[in-house]
């Protein structure tokens, strides 16, 4: 075994017997199947998958992801078949490769209104969060190696990296790859730019690391003295790209920047955060407007965290973050901390509970009141129609909760349908408008433009009529029809799922009612 398999192996979270063989034989046929390929810089092309690997192993992810990141660029650069991989490593494995392919199809076009629509592609088309992390994994090395790129496709790759993966890297929570992936992409956009940040970053965070030394040896006496002895404390200096957009918010002052270094706390839950946060303010005053609570009110990609910023006498203002355990693992890791390779059924609660925030209201109500059993929802078929509004991945939980076996469990099979609040539909040149669940083509005319939803006349999916209280399904290609005499109704607001659609549809019926009077 080369010692470089060997690190992939150590960096995985308790692997079996049947997890090392798996890895192994994964290991084994990218090898093989790359002999003799190069990359740009000259090294094995094999080592990039190898790097791919580490990466995934780090996250936590199972044996199945891992060998799927060894073997990602199999089917797309060698004469490897889709019925090699099923055979050799499983429907699952070639489930993942062939996502992690597909999403490779996808090309930034460099057009600025094309990029949202990118981003919501990527994720709409890609049925299985693995695959959009091996897929964040595999361009972090990829940019990590740029310099070996062709000068004249650097910039392209950089630029698809800060406007499409570091977003959704950011969408999932991952916290850590979404900053890796901004500081390495923005001095090949910006370069002039990134050299004066990166100046003013060192200057900066060498004047604070001093005072923070100081605040931190207080903070630790402080918070010891009140009975609070379980708690680590690490300090964190901004990113580079982070500070230069900060900078651009406020007006390039970097004096108004408080947050260039922070001090953070971790302590084991959240009655401990609070008790901290007591402790800091009992010892330096809070600046006003400075306190922002993101554990009572969660970001939406998750994160969480108490984040203060105190005047700490000679050293000056300072952030202090305060953070459990828990959420410091899910700020530097988002989905992958719930969908790794976890044992035993508190993780399996764990990851159910987390991922409920983003189950539909009303199924959340229906599976609340037990009106949808265990077994209903197994035995539901699959079907585009809006009545079966129980996402498959739900039907996969309940049925994973009466068989718990597989490698990877129950938390590792968890799907990208958490995305489910949301629809994916398309205009006829290609667009994606990213909608919620259960939107109506008015919904959807609204948010191409307020003028196309005041006027509509009409509406077809798929190329044929639909009714205007049509629930759109992912993937619907929505055509509007207008006239010019066609004017909004009071019946479209109970129909019209969107805040966006109901102002603009009031807005239409107040001045019609105002220019009768």
């Amino acid at each position: 075994m080369s010692a470089e398999l060997k690190e992939i192996i150590s960096l995985a979270h308790s692997p079996s017997k049947g997890d090392i063989e798996l890895i192994t034989n994964a290991y084994t046929f990218a090898e093989t199947a790359h002999k003799g390929h190069k990359r740009y810089s000259g090294e094995p092309f094999f080592n990039h998958l190898a790097e791919t690997a580490k990466g995934l192993a780090k996250l936590g992810m199972g044996p199945r992801t891992i060998a799927a990141g060894l073997l990602h660029d199999s089917m797309e650069d060698t004469d490897v078949t889709a019925e090699e991989i099923e055979k050799n490593f499983g429907n699952e494995v070639l489930f993942l490769v062939e996502g992690v392919t597909k999403l490779g199809t996808l090309k930034y076009r460099g057009v600025e209104r094309h990029t949202e629509s990118l981003r919501k592609l990527f994720v709409a088309t890609s049925q299985d969060v693995r695959v959009v992390i091996v897929k964040l994994v595999d361009r972090l090395h990829n940019m990590e190696t740029l310099s070996h790129v062709p000068k004249h496709k650097q910039k392209r790759i950089a630029l698809e990296t800060l406007e499409v993966y570091a977003p959704i890297a950011d969408r999932l929570g991952m916290g850590r790859i979404k900053r890796e992936l901004e500081d390495l992409a923005f001095p090949y956009i910006y370069p002039e730019k990134a050299k004066e940040v990166k100046e003013l970053l060192t200057i900066k965070s060498k004047a604070g690391l001093n005072n923070l030394e100081k605040v931190h040896k207080q903070v630790k006496k402080a918070l010891a003295k009140d009975g609070i002895t379980k708690f680590k404390t690490e300090h964190r200096v901004k990113g580079v790209y982070s500070l230069f957009k900060k900078l651009e918010r406020k007006g390039g002052d970097v004096n108004e920047i408080y947050d260039v270094i922070a001090l953070r706390i971790i302590v084991p839950n959240i009655p401990d955060c609070y008790r901290a946060l007591g402790v800091i303010h009992k010892m330096w005053r809070p600046l006003p407007g400075k306190i922002k609570d993101y554990m009572a009110s969660p970001k939406p990609n998750g994160y969480q965290s108490i984040h203060t910023t105190v005047f700490a006498g000679d050293s000056g203002p300072i952030e202090i973050q305060i953070r459990s355990d828990k959420m410091h693992e899910e700020a530097q890791f988002g989905v992958a901390s719930h969908i790794g390779y976890k044992s035993g059924s508190n993780a399996r609660e764990q990851a159910l509970e987390w991922l409920a925030q983003f189950i539909p209201h009303k199924i959340r109500r229906l599976a609340n009141d037990n009106k949808i059993t265990k077994e209903k929802i197994i035995n539901q078929k699959d079907s585009p129609s809006p009545e079966n509004a129980v996402p498959k991945w739900i039907r996969e939980i309940a049925k994973e909760h009466k068989d718990l076996e597989g490698e990877e469990g129950f938390s590792d099979e968890m799907k990208s349908d958490f995305f489910n609040h949301r629809v994916f539909v398309f205009t006829p040149k290609g667009d994606v408008i990213d909608l919620p669940l259960d939107s109506s083509p008015i919904d959807f005319a609204y948010a191409v433009h307020s003028d196309i939803g005041n006027h509509i006349f009409g509406a077809k999916a798929n190329g044929k009529m639909i009714s205007l209280d049509t629930k759109l399904k992912n993937g619907d290609i929505v055509e509007i029809m207008t006239k010019d005499n066609s004017k909004p109704s009071a019946k479209w607001i109970d129909i019209a799922k969107t805040t966006l659609a109901k102002r603009f549809i009031r807005q239409a019926l107040a001045n019609k009612e105002a220019k009768q009077n």
